[in-house]
């Protein structure tokens, strides 16, 4: 089942000076339970076809559809409610509130959901374990490492069960061994609970991984690759 559609998606960046063609005509699905990598050189358009996809973004033409809604249409309020509802968010800087615990970063979402604190606990700690940090549930971003961070980020994003997870280079700011931690717990999901992920990347190590290879290049795909 298609839980993305993007249909002929542009954007134009500076339309009424210098215009600056990020996208050009991009169409693209993500089936349920996939592990994309959207791949290509700096300048290619692979973040800015992800933030339009994640609704973090507007594109100039075409529509974006996430589980039938076709989220271009929506407005920034009504994406915020999207967002919340059917996105998680993996990012390159992590992004962890640095006041809140380990544990109440991953029930932020929920709680801007109004899950019931039994829920938000339940849930919080039974992907905190997850994800490896059960004994890191009451420490702030600061004490934690790069990696850990990024497995708290990760926590983050499936706690409120989003239709896919999208991550931008999640891997960019890891060593090799927090990496191959990372993607290995990444796998399992997706493998063990058909979590569907879609990353952009540089990362030789994700691209490895990912079973299928989207490359974009000056604003269109030049190929699309399915592994295994």
């Amino acid at each position: 089942m298609n839980i993305i559609e993007a249909t002929g998606i542009e954007k134009v960046y500076n339309p009424n000076k210098i215009a600056v063609h990020a996208l050009n005509g991009v169409d693209l699905t993500i089936e349920q339970g996939e592990f994309t990598a959207i791949v290509g050189p700096s300048g290619s358009g692979k973040t800015t076809l992800l933030n339009i996809i994640g609704g973090l973004d507007h594109p100039t033409a075409g529509s974006v559809k996430v589980e039938g809604t076709d989220i271009s249409t929506l407005n920034d309020n009504q994406l915020i409610d999207f967002r919340k509802e059917h996105i998680g968010f993996v990012f390159q800087a992590y992004n962890l509130i640095p006041v809140l615990t380990a544990k109440e970063n991953v029930e932020f979402v929920m709680l801007l959901q109004k899950r019931s604190q039994q829920e938000r606990e339940t849930r919080s700690m039974e992907l905190l374990r997850a994800v490896g940090l059960e004994d890191q549930v009451n420490k702030r971003p600061s004490q934690l490492s790069g990696g850990q961070q990024q497995r708290v980020a990760v926590a983050r994003a499936l706690a409120p069960k989003p239709t896919f997870v999208m991550a931008d280079e999640p891997t960019a700011n890891l060593d090799s061994k927090s990496t191959a931690n990372l993607l290995d717990i990444m796998a399992r999901l997706n493998k063990e609970e058909n979590i569907t992920f879609l990353f952009s990347t540089h990362d030789q190590r994700v691209i490895d991984r990912a079973r299928r290879v989207v490359t974009l290049v000056d604003g269109r795909i030049e190929t699309d690759e399915t592994k295994f």
